[in-house]
Formats: C-alpha cells, sequence, structure tokens
C-alpha cells in the first residue's frame, strides 16, 4: 500500500520515487513534515520565512533544510538568493511511502506510521481552516467548486484497484496540465484529496 505524498508544484509527468528507510527516518520528524508541506504551497520560502510561518528560530528551520537536501526533500532555488539568504523549494515530483512488510524492524515500521500520521495530520489541519475560515473567501472560490466529499462503498480487492487506477489516470490527464501555475495570475494553492482504502473495522464478505 503505497502512501503519495505529491508536490504540488510538480512539472508532468509526474514522477514518484521510493522513500527508502535512511530517507524515511530523515523525515519522520514533525517540523520536517510541516516544512515540507508549506514549501509545496508557497512555491519557494527561506529558512526565515519558514521560521516566521512555524514559530520556529531561523536556526532550527536551516538544520532542517539541510536535512531534507541530504535526502532529496528540498533543493536550494536555482539562481535564487544570496550566500545569505537562500530560498528552498520541494524537489521536483513527489515520493511514497511504502507499508513495510513483515521483515522490516520495529523503527521501519514506527518511521512509517509517524510520518504518514503527520501528513494526515497536516491535511486535517488545511481542512479544519477552510470550514473556519471559508466566510473570509472571495465567494466565487467557493461557489467554483470546493468539495469535500466522503462516499461509502462496499468494493472488492480487484474493484479498489481499479478506482485507483482511474484516479491515476485522472490525475496523470488532468491535474498534472495545470502543473507549474504558482505565479499565474490568479492562481491561489488548492489542495486536491483523494483517499481509498479498506475500513480496518470493517469485515469482509465470504467470496
Amino acid at each position: 500500500m503505497p502512501t503519495n505524498h505529491d508536490s504540488e508544484q510538480a512539472p508532468a509527468p509526474r514522477t514518484q520515487r521510493a522513500v527508502g528507510p535512511a530517507a524515511l527516518k530523515a523525515l519522520s520528524h514533525p517540523l520536517r513534515i510541516q516544512i515540507l508541506d508549506l514549501l509545496g504551497h508557497h512555491s519557494a520560502l527561506t529558512a526565515s520565512g519558514l521560521a516566521e510561518l512555524l514559530g520556529e528560530t531561523s536556526g532550527a528551520t536551516s538544520y532542517h533544510l539541510r536535512q531534507l537536501e541530504r535526502h532529496g526533500f528540498v533543493q536550494e532555488v536555482p539562481g535564487r538568493g544570496t550566500a545569505r539568504e537562500r530560498w528552498w523549494e520541494r524537489a521536483p515530483g513527489g515520493f511514497t511511502i511504502e507499508l513495510p512488510d513483515d521483515e522490516a524492524g520495529a523503527g521501519t515500521l514506527a518511521a512509517t506510521v509517524t510520518v504518514n500520521r503527520e501528513f494526515e495530520a497536516v491535511r486535517q489541519r488545511k481542512i479544519m481552516d477552510f470550514l473556519d475560515g471559508a466566510r473570509s473567501l472571495d465567494r466565487a472560490w467557493l461557489e467554483s467548486g470546493a468539495t469535500l466529499a466522503t462516499i461509502n462503498m462496499w468494493l472488492t480487492k480487484e474493484q479498489l484497484v481499479e478506482v485507483q487506477a482511474e484516479w491515476q489516470r485522472f490525475s496523470e490527464t488532468v491535474l498534472d496540465r495545470f502543473a507549474g501555475q504558482q505565479d499565474a495570475p490568479g492562481a491561489r494553492p488548492v489542495q486536491v484529496h483523494f483517499n481509498a482504502f479498506p475500513l480496518i473495522n470493517g469485515k469482509e464478505n465470504p467470496s
């Protein structure tokens, strides 16, 4: 079960890399995940800019940026910044985190759970922020298709694979057309969520 964590600004065609144990361990820090998230919808930020948004010191954000760079999650913006003020962006493309198999150590499993839970917590906070602050938005944004939807279904394993494949096809044929628009007039950061997974407390019907 791969969990995808795309960079919103990734150019098409979208590439996905699997995160290995060392990179996964480096990522399993809540502040680093928050940094990745902010870079995803702010396009590029400095360590001091991140520090201001996160309520941290620039020394702390600089340290975490270097660790993220070491494992290929972020990179310096080419041709921007100075020796004193470096600009950072997410590395192109996205990454997947595979659910460890039974042979993986307890540390790898714990890191996987920590990273995925923190990414999901970040997403949930964005939904809560939207619900709390929707009235501050231009009404046209709310009427343009902003939607929070949950669909309850009964599917076989094969049908769930089909649903996921259709989402991937939609992502590649529609969403990728709108990549790289961080400087487009009238554009603002938007998140698109898609979740499809078996409910743990459900029961599988006999075949």
